[in-house]
């Protein structure tokens, strides 16, 4: 796929078919995570990878009960980690670039997974602390998002997206 075409084909995927993501996939999207760019080169984020039935449940109940979040295969934790980065760019970096990384971390995972025939849904509702509790995370590192991961039970349309005149601005911003 090209990459014009991946992201017309990106949907939000939330029914995975009983099928296992082979380990090539998940390395070849792990590697597309760490190849993300990031404030500095600083990478401020760490990644868990889930895999685990039980755990993955208890994931998608601290996502106030998105049990498709159990049904994937595979489910990507994606957290901050403010101290890679604090001491070169202080609160900006603790409080924002660390979000930035993350998320770009997420999106080049989101489009990965589209590019190799897989189905996922970015995730950012959901209680941070149990989902800390259920990874292992302590101190300041902090999840933002999931990403579950599996061959798509699903083909949703595409959703509507505002108009280019709504979205992008001229030199500066429209009152509304």
């Amino acid at each position: 796929m090209d990459f014009f075409e991946v992201i017309g084909k990106r949907r939000s995927i939330r029914a995975f078919r009983d099928q296992p993501v082979p380990e090539e996939m998940v390395q070849k999207i792990l590697g597309t995570i760490q190849a993300a760019p990031s404030a500095g080169n600083r990478q401020a984020y760490e990644v868990v990878v889930v895999r685990d039935p039980v755990r993955k449940k208890a994931l998608a109940e601290a996502a106030w009960q998105q049990t498709f979040i159990a049904q994937a295969p595979v489910v990507l934790v994606f957290c901050t980690n403010p101290g890679r980065n604090v001491d070169r760019y202080r609160e900006r970096g603790a409080h924002l670039y660390c979000i930035q990384d993350a998320s770009i971390a997420v999106t080049f995972a989101h489009l990965a997974a589209t590019a190799l025939g897989l189905g996922s849904c970015w995730i950012g509702a959901f209680d941070p602390s149990r989902v800390a509790t259920l990874i292992g995370a302590g101190g300041t590192i902090e999840p933002v998002a999931m990403l579950p991961l599996g061959f798509p039970a699903e083909t949703p349309p595409p959703t509507p997206r505002r108009s280019l005149s709504s979205l992008v601005h001229q030199e500066q911003l429209r009152k509304p």
